[in-house]
């Protein structure tokens, strides 16, 4: 028995060890430093200056932070709405029983495998550019003017777009995991009772995707949360309020701007610990919400 103790012991050592150093310490030292003033995020303890709540004061009244979660929270909403929708349609269709079920599956996820940044330059330079983009090309086509799709009223619908189109294949492929673990059964006895495909899509596929529901919100939360490459990509030289979502004001914080030299990691990091806390709101409400009732097979 010691000697499987110490056999355990030390198999969770080395695991324990690197969940301490490259998790909780980088955690709780962002929490430490959001209640001081701090100028680098490197600099040492003996620099900082205990500012209290200060930082997420000034956080909550900048015009900037306010712009940026104003637009991650339509990141969240309508293209949650857009994204989840789809990548359900295309899990029930492609678990169907259509034709070339692989090749779709495989197109559709495809995105998700070309680099981010290649994907993002690719919508950028080639199908909303003003003179030979796609989009411009196809309104000549019918007749009708171009349209400044990067202009500062339409990049922010523009970049959403083109985030949606390229994650869509990722929920797709979870919500046919959760399809594909429903019996078959099921479908063939509502069959026979007369329930049609909307019926049974409703009444039996729904209902037993409540747990894959629930994950794909949560990754979609993490993602909107964490969207920063895209937002970087369509405001490449600086941070525009179309634009501009949190982690993107919280870089110019700790990093400065185009414009402004200042640094406040401090105030970063309470950025930070505020994301945190959105995601585990998000979490919380949506176990609440739906929740998973034992269904009997």
């Amino acid at each position: 028995m010691k000697k499987n103790k110490g056999l355990i012991i030390g198999f969770s050592l080395p695991i324990v060890i690197t969940l301490c150093v490259m998790y909780i310490y980088p955690v709780m030292r962002t929490l430490l430093m959001s209640f001081f003033q701090i100028e680098s995020v490197t600099g040492d303890t003996s620099t900082w200056t205990f500012c209290g709540l200060g930082n997420y004061a000034n956080v909550f009244a900048s015009a900037g932070f306010k712009a940026a979660m104003w637009n991650m929270f339509k990141i969240w909403l309508v293209g949650g709405i857009l994204t989840l929708s789809l990548a359900l349609l295309f899990a029930v269709i492609l678990c169907s029983g259509i034709r070339f079920k692989k090749f779709f599956r495989a197109a559709i996820y495809l995105p998700n495998v070309v680099s981010a940044v290649a994907l993002a330059t690719m919508w950028i330079q080639y199908v909303y550019n003003n003179d030979y983009g796609m989009l411009n090309k196809m309104l000549e086509m019918v007749g009708l003017e171009g349209v400044k799709w990067l202009s500062s009223d339409m990049k922010f619908w523009a970049m959403l777009f083109a985030f949606v189109f390229g994650a869509v294949g990722y929920y797709m492929l979870i919500f046919i995991s959760g399809i594909e673990r429903i019996p078959v059964d099921l479908y063939e006895a509502a069959t026979i009772d007369g329930a049609n495909k909307i019926a049974q899509f409703t009444k039996i596929t729904l209902p037993l995707l409540r747990g894959i529901i629930k994950t794909n919100i949560t990754f979609w939360s993490v993602n909107t949360t964490t969207f920063f490459l895209w937002s970087k990509m369509f405001s490449p030289i600086d941070s525009e309020a179309s634009t501009i979502v949190p982690v993107v004001y919280l870089y110019n914080q700790i990093f400065g701007s185009k414009g402004s030299y200042t640094r406040d990691a401090g105030a970063g990091a309470a950025v930070g610990i505020l994301l945190a806390l959105i995601i585990l709101v998000v979490y919380f409400v949506v176990n609440k919400i739906i929740k998973d009732d034992e269904l009997e097979f």
